[in-house]
């Protein structure tokens, strides 16, 4: 039997199956950041006094927080413990965490939940790049590390399909905490696809362990496949020997800069706008309704334009991918990507602002959706595993997911802020400004880091 290459080999359906395990991750990301915003009003209607600007951020961002903290948590255990027992304890945590959610339905259990569901997402978000990007032929690497980050959009589109199709029947906000059920069962079958999964080959190599990770590899792959001799002369890395945050940072501070600052303003545009896009919705008036109809109607209506909106998402994914595929730079596509995300929200604004037709106003939404998932959001996932070497990929890779989320978390809390404060018309002016900060950043650090080629 003639052996391959894993560094050089095609793609084969265990490729695309070990993208598909590994992609549920994203998926369920952005599954529970858009619950969490069809949630929120739905608590509004059964709740008097309705709830603060405060616990409107609170609930939105709280599991953006527990992301920070696990993808950070996760990532170090990981390079340290092996990827495999995290890759299978994430989901278990999401699951066991909706669940009680369900059970014991409260503002404070969702909260608490919800930072717990956040942990296993964090986790998710650097395991799952770590699969791909190290058990891809190296030609398709930063392809199907982008088709992974490009089923998040799936999360948007599906949650968002389920819950108004929930919402028409129920016709009541009662019944928010069966919503919870989409999370816990996603989570279940992640865990049970990821039953038969196997440690990383190349974390094993990395820790002097040859043969298992040759095993791991057939396994994976098929019987004829072999590990990179490349990857086998590496010199094995103790856990002992990794360095602290501290000094990983100050070597390191080019890409983490790079990596992370540009997440950290596309996590306002995908989680601060993206939580709130149904109250966003409603607060610019492009929803439809009959006054004096009961409020649940108004958010299914809501609802229903969410869906219109995250089904650009996918084709937003789909051109990205298109041009990493054709080699384009990942900076530049990431740079045009925010700058474009910027114009559209101008337009929006203008829009608004002069009560233009509210198709004008939907189509710069759609716009912006689509600039941003083609770039910012899909090169934000791609680039850290594309520039830290394997020995540090999980803690590149979790800091930059961690300062990301950070950013997120900061957008998700000021969002009802703004709105209270100073309306549509303050979110999107700040929201254009941090599109275009995060291009500037991408322009600047994305040329000192040029020069660097992914790492096997």
């Amino acid at each position: 039997m003639k052996t391959v290459d894993m560094a050089t080999m095609r793609l084969t359906p265990r490729h695309y199956y070990i993208v598909f395990v590994s992609s549920l991750g994203q998926m369920i990301g952005t599954a529970v950041a858009t619950l969490a915003g069809i949630i929120i009003p739905m608590l509004n209607i059964i709740m008097h006094p309705e709830l603060s600007s405060f616990m409107q951020g609170l609930i939105g961002a709280i599991d953006l927080i527990g992301i920070a903290i696990g993808s950070v948590i996760f990532g170090r255990l990981s390079d340290r413990y092996g990827y495999l027992f995290f890759f299978r304890f994430c989901p278990a945590m999401i699951f066991v965490s909706c669940v009680i959610a369900i059970l014991f339905p409260s503002v404070a259990v969702l909260t608490i939940c919800l930072f717990f569901v956040g942990l296993g997402i964090g986790g998710e978000y650097s395991l799952d790049s770590d699969y791909v990007s190290e058990l891809m032929p190296v030609k398709y690497r930063s392809l199907m590390v982008g088709v992974a980050k490009a089923a998040c959009a799936l999360g948007n589109i599906i949650v968002a399909a389920i819950c108004f199709a929930l919402l028409t029947c129920w016709k009541s906000a009662d019944a928010w905490p069966k919503l919870l059920w989409i999370i816990a069962i996603t989570a279940a079958v992640m865990f049970i696809l990821r039953i038969r999964f196997y440690e990383s080959p190349k974390w094993l190599l990395d820790h002097g362990m040859t043969q298992k990770a040759e095993t791991a590899v057939k396994k994976f792959l098929g019987a004829n496949v072999t590990i990179s001799q490349d990857a086998t002369t590496s010199q094995p890395q103790a856990a002992s020997q990794k360095t602290s945050m501290l000094s990983f940072i100050s070597t390191n501070w080019k890409k983490v800069i790079l990596s992370g600052v540009p997440w950290a303003c596309e996590g306002l545009g995908v989680y601060g706008i993206g939580v709130f896009l149904p109250i966003l919705v409603m607060a610019l008036g492009l929803e439809h309704f009959t006054a004096g109809e009961n409020a649940i109607f108004h958010v299914t209506s809501s609802v229903e334009i969410t869906l219109w909106i995250s089904c650009i998402i996918l084709p937003g994914f789909i051109w990205g991918l298109i041009l990493i595929n054709r080699r384009k730079s990942l900076t530049a596509i990431q740079s045009v990507g925010f700058w474009m995300c910027a114009v559209s929200l101008v337009i929006l604004l203008l829009s608004y602002h002069f009560a233009w037709n509210k198709w004008i106003s939907i189509g710069a939404f759609m716009a912006f959706e689509l600039f941003l998932n083609m770039g910012p959001h899909l090169i934000t996932y791609v680039l850290p595993p594309h520039i830290y070497p394997v020995e540090q990929r999980g803690q590149g890779v979790g800091l930059a997911a961690s300062i990301g989320k950070i950013g997120a978390v900061l957008g998700v809390f000021v969002i009802p802020i703004l709105l209270k404060s100073g309306g549509a018309m303050l979110v999107l002016s700040v929201s254009a400004a941090v599109m275009a900060a995060g291009a500037l950043v991408t322009n600047i650090f994305g040329k000192e880091v040029s020069g660097e080629t992914e790492s096997e």
